[in-house]
Formats: structure tokens, C-alpha cells, sequence
């Protein structure tokens, strides 16, 4: 392990090598560095060469599978962590701040004593107290009665505050509100220091980074584009990765049928074929695959009365505090209704009282006929920290787990969200953020339903498994309703949005929520939707059906080769073609090999350039016809196995 600076506390970041520089930063190299990191818990390796760059004023974001290391690489980014081989390298003089996902308040008695132990003597206390008003603090709370958004605000201020070189942010959007996330955004793209950032919330993603950073499988991978470019880039990326891998298995078995049947009187020829053979099943056995998906499914109850509840002019107040103020709507079957604003403005218990968990103190709310509701809650409260996975699974003194009328084994219950064998007597304490979420949602949807609650669902789930609870949800024959601050989740999968307005009044528009705010003509600001009240009819709601895809402009992803027309059998032709393509790519392969031993001759382009250019043009078309032949003899091989069954 080699660490290179001034001060060997402080954390640095690079991309290797072969990973090309931002062209806006060509002329400066990168503030921090991280250069080949390998990691290793246990016997499992985390890193296997991982790298990464920040440069000033750079805007990355990183991006991969829970437990792909995301956050460990951040840590080691911030002096948090130390690795097991790798260099870690900073530009003199740089300062860095990090933002855990979850900060240690033990130590200070109070916010602004918490807050002023991130600050040096250099640094302005003034823009610490500005920041705290701006997030709704004093600095007088006491950090052992701090909320998680409050939790949450206070360690975005002790980071800011000094306008650093460089922040590093693991999660900066968890617990907060939709008006704390849109002032989030605005003050870091105002700021100057280059920014490092871990989210679930795409649109904050797509709203900041100008690069993205995937850790996938132990390595790391560049895109100089924004998060809205990066799952076209990912999808492309596995699919040439799927193609390759077909490609290595189908040419280890070309090599095998002919160590069977070809093997010639040529000792020499054959022990190097036979080698080449033996480096193929290697490769193929080294071979990582990417993390499979979490098999999310809900188990539907039956159907509920076409009208799930008829709510009238309902009202709620504590004290002088009102939360709800005659408030109306019908909930039809099918409806996917979105719930948002600040924390403490109502959401709960709005939702608690349509789903009839709380009396309003004025009007009415009449439930649709057979209702089995389903809570799945952000606080978790059913995870106890002492209970294992399996437990939390099965209820404890059995290994099978009860899935609406069907069961099935904890241990494959388990795999289908992604949890290992030996996890199932790993403690829910010891679980990451992801891995509670996911524990949460497999506990919860075993149960059959018809109107399912969910109540920030998002919180510390990667992105494939919340693309997978956006289809579980669109799949779902039942009622949602959804509490999230989740913007790009809400456009997604909601029919409708209640919003708060001032006073304890609550509007319904219709659509996600980028049509909430396009309708109100502004957003979430105060504790309510600025603009316009422009509500839905409660009445005659018009739900538009809707799964607005997240804003990309790059190209499709490039599909796999189609495969020939769909017949009963092979033709004679594609039959001939199958068996003559592996000699003809055999030879092929031979050509280039003798091209390029002449190309590698000592000062042949000095002394032949014509010869050179003439050996290089033929390279070029041996290299080509190769591909085809290879891309058709790949067709060939995967219609054949589709026929075969």
C-alpha cells in the first residue's frame, strides 16, 4: 500500500491509467487519486484493481450493485479506510471533506458543537450558521434527540460549511425531505469544490454529475457523461460482455471437439494447441459474472371492491397544529397514489387516516369492501437488531419460509434477494443499508394484499433493485400508496400526487410529480407546492397511466446479433456453413499471427515502408473478415442451440 502527499491522513482518487482524462481537465492533473486498489475481507476480495480521479471542480458520481464497494472506496478516498495493496495519492494542499452515510454524534452534546468541530481555523463560522438556518436549525438541538432528517441536515452543514477542495458524499439525500434535496442541488452545483457523490435518487444524480464512476466486481469504470448517459452505457457494456463470454465457450468447444477427433502426428503443434486449450477453460473459469437481480414478487390477495375509499372533508389537528384540513378524494382500485413534502407536514398521518389506522377528528373515510392491506414502513421497526436473516424470515424454529399459500426454503427464499448462505445467521445489525431494505421487503411481501402501503421505499436500494420494485408495482393487480421524496420513483410508477399547501390544506394532481410541478407551476417550497392550485377533481380523476422513462440522450444499446429466421431445422447451406466456419476462422487467425510477426521485424518501416503499409492494409482486411466469420459462425451456433431446445 503507498500513500503520496503531504499529509498521509488525507484521501486521494484516480482512474488508471487507460482511463482517459475529461478534456476540461486535460491541462491540470487530478487533485486526488486512487490507483489500482485492491481490498480483501476475509477470504472474499472486495477490489481487484480498482481506481478512480477527481479533478477540480469535478462533478462524479459513483454508481453500482449494493455491496459492490461503493462506499468503501469512498472511505478509502477519505483516509477512512485503509487497503491492502494500491496507492493513494493527493495534490499538496488539498482539503477534503466526507460525509458518512451515518455520522457519530456521540461526542458533541449539541448541533452547533457537532458543526464547529468540522470547521479550521480558516474556515467562515458564519457560513455554518447560515447553512444551519437554511436547513430549519438552530444549532441548539441536542444530537441525542436528533430525527434522521435532522441527523441527516446537520452533517451536510459540518460538510459544506468550509467550501473544501473536494466533497466526498455517501447518500446526501437519505432522511431528507423534496425541499431539502431541491436546496441541496442548488447549493452544490453553486459551489467550487469538485464533488464525489453516492445516491439512489437518479434525479439528483442527472441534475449534478458530469461523470460517472461504476464499480462493478471488484474494478471500476469510467463514463465522462452524466448519470442520465449511464444505463444505456451499462446495459451496452453487459450485453458485449454476454456475447464475449458466448463467443470463449463456444470456441473452447471447437477446440475440444478437436482434441478429440483432430489430433495429428505434429507433437509440437499439438501440445501448443492443447496449452491455448487449457488458458481458454481458465479464462473462462476466472471469469466474474455481474450480480444477478433481487426476484422481487407480491402476493396478491383478492381482488377489492372497485372503490377502495370514498374520503370526505376529513380534518386532523394536534393543538393549534393542523395537519389536515378538509380534505377529499376517491381511491378506485388500481390507483398508484404519490404522497409528498417536508418532514412533519402530515404524510403519515394523511396516509394512516385513508387507510382508516387513524379516526379523523371531522369527516368521513368509507373503505371499499375487501381490503387486505400491506405496510412496508421506512423505520423497519420489524427488523429487531439482534434477529438473523433466517429468523427474520421464517419467524423463528423452522427453515421454511411461508409465501402467501405456497412455501418454499429459507435458503432459496433467500438467494432470491440476493442474500448468501451464510447470511442467514448473520444478525440484522450487522446487515448494510441495502441488505436491510432488501431483508425488509422479502419479510413483507410474502403476505398476500390488495392495497399495498409503502413508505419510502427507496431508502438504500441500488438502482436495479428499485428498477425491479417500479415493475413489481406496475405489475401489481392492487391498490399503492406510496410516501416517497424520490422524484424520478414518483414519475415513475405514480397514477396521481397529494401535495400540501398551506394551513393543513392537501391537493391531488394528476400524473408523477414532474406533472405536479408543471400543473402547481413551481415546487415544494416551505412546507408546501408553490404556483398554482390546480387539483384534480375528486370526483372524476383522469389517472393517466404512465411510466415516464429518466431523461437519456444517448443511443440505444447496441442488441445482440439477431439470429437467423426462425426454422424447424437448419438449412444445408447454414449446416455447411457450421462446420466449415471453425477451420476458415482457424486459418484466418493463422494469417494474422504471421502478419503481425512481420509487422514486429526490426526497422521494417524504416527500411520497407511500402512493404509496411501494404502489411498493415492487410492486417486491417484478415482482421475484418475474422469478425464476420466469426459474428455468423456465433449466429449459426445460438439458432442451432435454440432448435435443439
Amino acid at each position: 500500500m503507498t500513500v503520496s502527499g503531504v499529509d498521509a491522513t488525507l484521501p486521494s482518487v484516480y482512474i488508471r491509467a487507460s482511463c482517459a482524462i475529461p478534456s476540461s481537465q486535460t491541462m491540470a492533473p487530478p487533485l486526488l487519486t486512487l490507483t489500482d486498489i485492491h481490498l480483501t475481507f476475509g477470504s472474499t476480495p472486495l477490489f481487484t484493481g480498482a481506481d478512480m480521479a477527481v479533478h477540480a471542480r469535478e462533478r462524479l458520481c459513483l454508481v453500482g450493485r449494493n455491496g459492490s464497494g461503493k462506499s468503501t472506496l469512498l472511505k478509502i478516498a477519505a483516509g477512512e479506510l485503509e487497503f491492502d495493496q494500491g496507492e493513494r495519492f493527493f495534490q499538496p494542499g488539498t482539503t477534503v471533506r466526507y460525509l458518512p452515510q451515518e455520522p457519530d454524534f456521540s461526542a458533541y452534546a449539541t448541533v452547533m458543537d457537532y458543526v464547529e468541530a468540522g470547521l479550521e481555523e480558516a474556515d467562515d463560522p458564519y457560513r455554518a450558521q447560515l447553512l444551519l438556518q437554511a436547513l430549519g436549525l438552530t444549532g441548539e438541538e441536542l444530537t441525542s434527540n436528533l430525527s434522521g432528517g435532522e441527523a441527516r441536515r446537520a452533517a451536510l452543514v459540518r460538510t459544506l460549511a468550509p467550501e473544501p477542495d473536494i466533497l466526498l458524499l455517501d447518500e446526501p439525500t437519505n432522511h431528507l425531505d423534496l425541499p431539502a434535496i431541491e436546496w441541496l442541488e442548488k447549493e452544490i452545483a453553486g459551489m467550487r469544490s469538485a464533488v464525489v457523490m453516492i445516491s439512489h435518487d437518479r434525479r439528483f444524480l442527472e441534475n449534478l454529475s458530469r461523470s460517472t464512476l461504476w464499480v462493478d466486481r471488484g474494478q471500476s469504470r469510467l463514463l465522462e457523461k452524466s448519470f442520465a448517459h449511464f444505463e444505456d452505457w451499462r446495459d451496452t457494456l453487459l450485453e458485449q460482455e454476454q456475447l464475449d463470454a458466448h463467443k470463449l465457450d463456444r470456441k473452447i468447444v471447437r477446440e475440444e471437439h478437436w482434441v478429440t477427433h483432430g489430433v495429428s502426428g505434429r507433437r509440437k503443434r499439438n501440445m501448443k494447441r492443447l496449452g491455448d486449450l487449457g488458458k481458454l477453460r481458465q479464462q473462462r473459469a476466472d471469469r466474474l459474472k455481474p450480480t444477478g437481480d433481487v426476484a422481487i414478487s407480491v402476493v396478491a390477495g383478492e381482488a377489492s371492491g372497485k372503490l377502495v375509499a370514498r374520503v370526505e372533508k376529513i380534518s386532523k389537528s394536534y393543538g393549534d397544529r393542523v395537519l389536515v384540513k378538509d380534505f377529499s378524494t376517491r381511491i378506485a382500485r388500481g390507483d398508484r397514489l404519490g404522497l409528498v413534502g417536508p418532514n412533519g407536514i402530515g404524510k403519515t398521518t394523511l396516509v394512516k387516516m385513508l387507510t382508516g389506522q387513524l379516526p379523523p377528528d371531522t369527516g368521513t373515510v368509507k373503505p371499499g369492501a375487501n381490503i387486505e392491506m400491506l405496510i412496508v414502513d421506512q423505520q423497519r421497526t420489524a427488523l429487531a437488531a439482534d434477529l438473523t436473516v433466517k429468523d427474520a424470515l421464517t419467524g423463528g424454529g423452522t427453515d421454511v419460509v411461508a409465501i402467501g399459500d405456497t412455501r418454499k426454503h429459507v435458503m432459496a427464499y433467500m438467494k432470491d434477494f440476493l442474500f448468501l448462505p451464510e447470511q442467514a445467521r448473520t444478525p440484522v445489525s450487522r446487515l448494510s443499508g441495502g441488505e436491510r431494505g432488501r431483508l425488509m421487503l422479502a419479510m413483507q411481501l410474502r403476505h398476500p394484499s390488495n392495497l399495498l402501503v409503502l413508505d419510502e421505499p427507496t431508502n438504500d436500494l441500488d438502482l436495479e433493485t428499485l428498477d425491479l420494485l417500479q415493475e413489481m408495482i406496475a405489475d401489481y393487480r392492487g391498490t399503492v400508496i406510496v410516501v416517497s421524496h424520490d422524484r424520478d420513483f414518483l414519475d415513475r410508477v405514480c397514477t396521481s400526487i397529494i401535495a400540501p399547501q398551506e394551513n393543513g390544506a392537501w391537493v391531488e394532481y394528476a400524473g408523477g410529480y414532474s406533472d405536479m410541478i408543471s400543473q402547481s407551476g413551481g415546487g415544494t417550497r416551505n412546507g408546501k407546492i408553490s404556483g398554482a392550485t390546480s387539483a384534480v377533481s375528486t370526483g372524476s380523476k383522469n389517472h393517466s397511466t404512465m411510466l415516464s422513462p429518466s431523461p437519456s440522450s444517448s443511443s440505444p444499446p447496441r442488441s445482440p446479433p439477431s439470429s437467423p429466421r426462425a426454422a424447424s431445422k437448419l438449412s444445408f447451406k447454414d449446416k455447411h456453413a457450421l462446420q466449415a466456419l471453425p477451420g476458415e476462422i482457424e486459418k484466418l487467425e493463422g494469417d494474422i499471427a504471421k502478419v503481425n510477426k512481420a509487422l514486429a521485424e526490426d526497422g521494417l518501416f524504416d527500411r520497407d515502408a511500402k512493404r509496411f503499409g501494404k502489411l498493415v492494409r492487410l492486417l486491417e482486411k484478415t482482421q475484418s473478415e475474422l469478425d464476420q466469420k466469426e459474428q455468423r459462425w456465433l449466429e449459426l451456433e445460438m439458432l442451432q442451440e435454440e432448435l435443439e431446445g
